[in-house]
């Protein structure tokens, strides 16, 4: 069974301002639970981030949110996190970029603010867990131990983006749109059925902290320009770029080559080099890749012991594939069943028993043909 079928709860309900987080609210307090809202103020100036419904972390979100929690009926407050954000997830996120990885900053803002900073200070004051509108399943098995699960509606699911949650943090997680069948557009009806005028609100895209949604262009404000090399993969110069930072693994467009490869095929983005400030293109299939190490391993319960049989999600939206995968000192060995591509360090895999969340764990190094790793 799931969590909103428990005893009542004192919970922290966070609210971003968007319609999923108001309905997990409103539902948790119908349920019976003792629900507090709370509206995260993620930027020092929150007009520098996103404006009106794009995003999050708006001074418009915050009262939105407001609006709903005196709809449902709920204590309201506004906590100030702006710093612990701008050094756990917006100063990581340019740092790693900087490294030559790609990180996604939904998984740490998880992480460190949400399950983190918001918990800790919840626990702190009493409460009993933290609801959010995330679409997954907390499980509560009969010996009391609880598992992270897909959402009911897999279509919708964001375990992927949870993956990083511990034992501890799962413990006080409430997920209240997680074991219903809805569509989105049920959502927003039940949204409007309640009262809530969040109801009709764009959902947020892209990363929150990036007010125009021009990553390269934020980086690039961030670190400076820095012309450097593109190369083929005998090292031959193609072009130059004016940040290595603005690449991805997998990436095929805005690469700025003058002239087509002698298949004429497209060429991608096959390795990130901070080092000498070098980007190596190639062609599809030398994106193919059998195997990867990973680090920082973070697991939902007791971590496996010895290998196992899984499957793994590499994107927020991507689709599963076969792995087999061991905890070799304290690195994660992942072995693909079959060769995936795009796939950039810097990112985090997800595995999965059926619909159980095992764990995450950021990747490393790639192994692309044998003999060739990434890192």
């Amino acid at each position: 069974m799931t969590d909103t079928r428990q005893r009542p709860l004192r919970v922290l309900a966070a609210m971003s301002g968007g319609v999923d987080s108001a309905v997990a609210a409103a539902r948790a307090a119908e349920a019976g639970h003792d629900v507090t809202g709370v509206h995260l103020a993620l930027s020092a100036n929150p007009q520098s981030f996103r404006t009106g419904a794009r995003g999050c972390c708006t001074v418009e979100d915050s009262r939105d949110a407001r609006r709903a929690a005196d709809v449902i009926g709920i204590p309201f407050y506004v906590w100030d996190l702006a710093e612990r954000f701008r050094e756990d997830v917006v100063e990581d996120f340019v740092a790693e970029y900087e490294a030559g990885r790609t990180p996604n900053p939904c998984l740490r803002c998880n992480e460190k603010i949400k399950f983190a900073a918001l918990l800790d200070k919840a626990l702190a004051l009493g409460f009993d867990a933290v609801c959010t509108g995330h679409y997954a399943t907390v499980v509560v098995r009969e010996d009391g131990r609880r598992e992270l699960h897909r959402a009911s509606d897999e279509a919708k699911d964001q375990s992927y983006v949870l993956g990083v949650l511990d034992a501890r943090q799962l413990a006080h997680a409430l997920f209240p749109l997680g074991d219903t069948l809805t569509t989105k557009d049920e959502i927003r009806a039940e949204a409007e059925r309640r009262g809530l005028a969040v109801a009709k609100k764009p959902d947020s895209h892209d990363i929150c902290f990036i007010a125009d949604g021009d990553t390269q262009g934020f980086l690039a404000k961030r670190l400076g320009r820095a012309e450097g090399d593109i190369v083929d993969e005998s090292g031959a110069r193609l072009g130059t770029h004016d940040g290595a930072y603005g690449f991805t693994i997998g990436q095929r467009k805005g690469l700025r080559i003058g002239h087509p490869a002698p298949d004429g095929k497209p060429r991608y983005v096959l390795d990130i080099s901070p080092v000498d400030n070098t980007v190596t293109v190639g062609p599809a299939e030398a994106l193919e890749v059998s195997a990867l190490t990973a680090v920082r391993p973070r697991w939902c319960g007791t971590a496996p012991s010895g290998p196992g049989t899984y499957t793994a999600q590499l994107r927020a939206h991507g689709g599963e594939t076969e792995v087999s995968a061991e905890l070799v000192g304290g690195e994660l060995r992942v072995a693909f069943t079959e060769p995936v591509r795009g796939v950039a360090p810097g990112q985090a895999i997800v595995l999965y028993d059926g619909t159980r969340v095992v764990g995450s764990a950021t990747i490393a190094a790639t192994t692309r043909r044998p003999g060739t790793v990434t890192a």
